[in-house]
């Protein structure tokens, strides 16, 4: 049986959508009349043709928490259908059961899990789709679905605890904000003296002048600008680019790289683990590294393994991966335990991410809190400075 979307109007005249299962379109409309509705529309779950659905997404929580069950139930020995139509039935929300349904519907087709999910590109990520990929042609799924779990798990912790250190920073912004349109009108009282208003003052007030006059036409710089830079990342020479120069960063490239070569490592130590030709692991590998640098590097490595090259020589050419990974690799290669040295060099790639992490969320509050106390202090001696002059003139 395939899932079937309708758009359906009841007795009293009112829109229903949801989902049936069915044999056929025709045996879904038979289904909706017998429950006394008149179908309007019925597709296949995820079908192109049909609009019902097609703009739905999966709020990036939503998919942490579906991602962890999903790993769950194919620990407990679960089939992917399986798994998909109990997912579906416990989903709380109506895109999630559409995008759950179009996914069960295409396997039920005779489709991959992968190609599946590629009909929903906007709801799983690319790196989602390839490691779900590299899980069916290692047999590992379960396995691999659990590391993406703790991987999505680790991500939106992270974004939660940014966020968090944000709110009290903008919330000063804001106030900041706020002041430089409130200071010209208390400092206009001293304007009216003879003596000359200190620098600082001016200069505020003239910020603040230029934001009430140009404020507006800033905001739409900058959004147009944020919006043109995405639509130009979509260019892979632009996008490479912008990877490059991400991971000559001294912080934030050193980041980035190891959360790849965790990844990557990770994903490796499955494939060979599971018996998995190394060329091929090696293609499912790459696909799971996000930075096309280190991509590319993966794929000319892989060209000189088929050459005849030893990995941790060809990894070690490209002078793009840690040390630590390539001497491990190495190692692995000389005992016969590469699937473990990989599982291993992941395991402490993946301990120096979480402590750089808690480090830099750790330091970022108190630095956003200096930054925006420094503003609110530059505010305050722009007004007290006027007050201060005219005391001391008086006396």
């Amino acid at each position: 049986m395939a899932a079937f979307q309708y758009r359906a109007i009841d007795a009293d005249g009112r829109n229903l959508t949801g989902i049936v299962e069915a044999d056929s379109a025709r045996a879904a409309r038979t289904q909706l009349r017998e429950r006394g509705l008149f179908p309007v529309e019925v597709a296949a779950s995820g079908s192109r043709k049909s609009g019902i659905g097609a703009t739905r997404k999966l709020r990036e929580s939503e998919l942490v928490l579906l991602t962890r069950q999903w790993a769950a139930l194919l620990t407990s020995g679960l089939t992917v259908e399986q798994a998909l139509s109990a997912l579906g039935d416990q989903a709380e929300r109506d895109a999630v059961r559409h995008v759950l349904a179009g996914v069960r519907s295409e396997i039920l087709a005779g489709y991959s899990l992968r190609a599946a999910l590629d009909r929903f590109a906007t709801s799983f990520p690319m790196i989602y789709r390839a490691s779900v990929a590299a899980g069916e042609k290692s047999g590992e799924l379960a396995k691999v679905m659990n590391q993406l779990a703790d991987y999505m798990e680790r991500r939106d912790e992270l974004r939660r605890k940014t966020l968090q250190a944000l709110i009290y920073p903008a919330i000063v912004a804001l106030v900041a904000g706020l002041l430089t349109y409130v200071v010209p009108q208390v400092v206009s009282v001293f304007q009216s003296g003879k003596q000359q208003l200190p620098w600082l003052t001016r200069a505020l007030m003239g910020l603040s002048a230029f934001l009430r006059e140009w404020g507006w036409l800033l905001v739409v710089l900058i959004v147009g600008g944020i919006t043109a830079f995405r639509y130009s990342l979509r260019e892979e020479a632009v996008r490479r680019r912008w990877d490059a120069w991400l991971l000559t960063l001294p912080l934030i490239g050193r980041h980035l790289r190891t959360l790849d070569t965790t990844r990557f490592a990770s994903t490796l130590a499955i494939l060979v683990g599971s018996g998995v030709p190394l060329l091929s692991a090696l293609d499912a590998g790459r696909q799971v590294v996000v930075r096309l640098p280190l991509r590319d590097a993966i794929g000319t490595a892989s060209d000189r393994v088929r050459e005849g090259m030893s990995l941790s020589r060809a990894l070690g050419a490209t002078r793009r991966f840690p040390p630590l990974l390539i001497h491990m690799i190495s190692s692995g290669e000389a005992t016969g335990q590469l699937d473990q040295m990989l599982e291993r060099a992941a395991r402490l790639q993946q301990g120096e991410l979480e402590t750089r992490t808690a480090v830099l969320t750790s330091l970022l509050e108190p630095l956003l809190l200096l930054g925006m106390g420094g503003m609110v202090l530059i505010i305050v001696l722009a007004v007290m400075q006027p007050i201060i002059e005219i005391n001391t003139l008086l006396k």
